[in-house]
């Protein structure tokens, strides 16, 4: 199978006080490989309220490219592919906001709610090198579906 220029994907979401973390951790599984392990961290808000932080990283090469099936599943990936130029930075990091609510229906599309963040392998480590390998691996991942 051919590689994946990732070296990881971090997933992120926070689960406030008027949310119930169980159905948070719920959203974040369904861009997730199956048993995925999902890291709770506890903080305060600014307010002084209670904030649950869920993440999980995939490393592995057939973690990543679930994951990238499943952002291929989204309503909106010819958009997220128009915008690469714009989603990946000069530390040759690809950033979108999946919506959180859709992913607890098993949907997976732009939104707010979840924070989706992945190190795309660049060499030379430079933004125009990492858009064109994000955009050969979402092709890829798109021609395999």
């Amino acid at each position: 199978m051919a590689s994946i220029p990732f070296h990881y994907v971090d997933l992120r979401a926070f689960s406030y006080a008027t949310e119930d973390d169980r159905q948070v951790k719920r959203a974040l599984r369904t861009v997730l490989p199956e048993g995925t392990e999902v890291e709770r961290v506890e903080t305060t808000g600014h307010h002084g309220d209670p904030i649950l932080v869920l993440s999980a990283r995939v490393e592995r090469a057939d973690d990543v490219r679930h994951v990238l099936s499943r952002l291929a599943d989204a309503t909106e990936f010819d958009r997220i592919e128009s915008e690469l130029d714009d989603r990946v930075t000069e530390n040759c990091e690809l950033f979108l906001r999946l919506d959180k609510q859709a992913a607890l229906g098993s949907e997976v599309r732009l939104g707010d709610g979840i924070t989706f963040r992945a190190k795309v392998e660049a060499y030379p480590a430079k933004r125009e090198a990492a858009v064109e390998n994000a955009r050969e691996a979402l092709d890829r991942v798109t021609a395999a579906t």
